[in-house]
């Protein structure tokens, strides 16, 4: 798969299917894939907590922010949620500005995930303070994302923004349409 194809294919998937587990090793590779990822200042301050366990996952799933765009969606129903997570923390004993190291680590795990078959969606939107207090994350650690991992259960598809509008949406068919602007739009002749 060639890495426009990778980009194209990795959408964020909202519906996965729940039975098909995910290993801790699969969990693992997709982390080494952030572990070798550039760090700004190459202070690597990311640290990772994984998760594969569905008492744990249904404790994750407890504290993220589903779909603001789709009315009434309180997210996906049980059956069809993540097989697995991982979750994206700031070392603060290293530094206190994370600048955009865990967008570059989470990118690097969605593009592993999507390689290897399976669907992921990030989350900034998060009750952090919850999450750190059901899984016992100590202080000095603070929450940045949250990816959701499991196999798809939905089709996205890329559709052109029209109008200017990229609000996300699914069709009668239950098909995920994801808006993105023309390359024309994007790219300044200045």
């Amino acid at each position: 798969m060639d890495i426009l194809e990778l980009v194209t294919k990795n959408r964020s998937h909202r519906r996965f299917q729940e039975s098909d587990p995910i290993s801790m090793e699969q969990l693992e590779d997709l982390v080494e894939l952030a572990r070798l990822s550039p760090s700004a200042g190459n202070l690597q301050p990311l640290k990772f907590v994984l998760s594969n366990d569905p008492a744990r996952n249904a404790s994750i799933f407890s504290c993220l922010i589903w779909e603001d765009y789709i009315k009434n969606s309180r997210g996906p129903a049980e059956g069809r949620r993540p097989a697995g997570y991982i979750i994206v923390l700031g070392d603060s004993t290293i530094t206190k500005d994370f600048s955009c190291n865990h967008g570059i680590a989470a990118q690097s795990i969605l593009l592993g995930a999507t390689a290897m078959g399976l669907g992921g969606y990030m989350f900034a939107e998060v009750d952090k303070a919850r999450l750190a207090s059901l899984l016992g994350i100590p202080r000095e650690y603070e929450v940045l994302l949250v990816i959701a991992l499991g196999v798809p259960r939905e089709r996205v598809v890329i559709t052109e923004a029209r109008d200017g509008n990229t609000t996300y949406w699914r069709d009668i068919n239950k098909v995920h349409h994801v808006p993105k602007r023309p390359l024309g739009e994007i790219i300044l002749d200045l």
